[in-house]
């Protein structure tokens, strides 16, 4: 059983300082994938503190079928394209992370030029593709977790992220990185 999942069973019994173990470990990564989604960094934090705001009033059960992260990233996604379908707009890709709306957290995140450079290509390339190498590559998820979320099969998430990885490398090659800086 993961630390987050340990975590959330410890506030369903009444502590609420787990909550905010939960909070830190999750937060700041959620909230960048929500961004994916929004491509409105205030919206995007709206929606995570909503994810953590159902886990604590609603107190929903958790199976323990997968990871607590991959649990709460599924409901966010979830929260996310519910809100693009009210605002009726299609997901765009990640906001670029030089507008003024940056946060210390993104700035931190995402602050050395390579990084900066990453992220704009990275918003370049279709949702599937950057919503892919977000949960694998940013946020560590397995390939099998990150179908979880995506509800998709395995199988298409390793060919999504071979396809992505592919995509990636050739529209960094266009900005001037070689395999080597890759």
């Amino acid at each position: 059983m993961d630390a987050g999942a340990n975590a959330y069973r410890r506030f369903l019994d009444g502590d609420d300082g787990a909550m905010t173990e939960i909070l830190r470990a999750y937060r700041e990564g959620l909230t960048l994938f929500l961004n994916g989604y929004t491509k409105n960094f205030s919206d995007a934090e709206d929606l995570a503190q909503e994810v953590f705001v159902r886990l604590a009033v609603k107190k929903p059960p958790y199976r323990g079928d997968a990871a607590l992260g991959t649990w709460l990233y599924a409901i966010g996604r979830n929260l996310a394209l519910d809100h693009l379908r009210r605002q009726k707009r299609a997901p765009i890709p990640a906001e670029d992370p030089a507008d003024a709306d940056r946060t210390d957290a993104e700035a931190i995140y995402l602050g050395k030029e390579k990084n900066e450079t990453l992220w704009r290509v990275m918003g370049t390339l279709p949702d599937a593709y950057r919503e892919i190498l977000f949960l694998t590559y940013f946020e560590g998820l397995p390939n099998k977790a990150a179908a979880r979320v995506l509800r998709k099969s395995t199988h298409s998430v390793e060919t999504l992220v071979h396809r992505a990885r592919r995509a990636l490398r050739t529209a960094l090659e266009k900005e001037g990185f070689d395999n080597e800086s890759l």
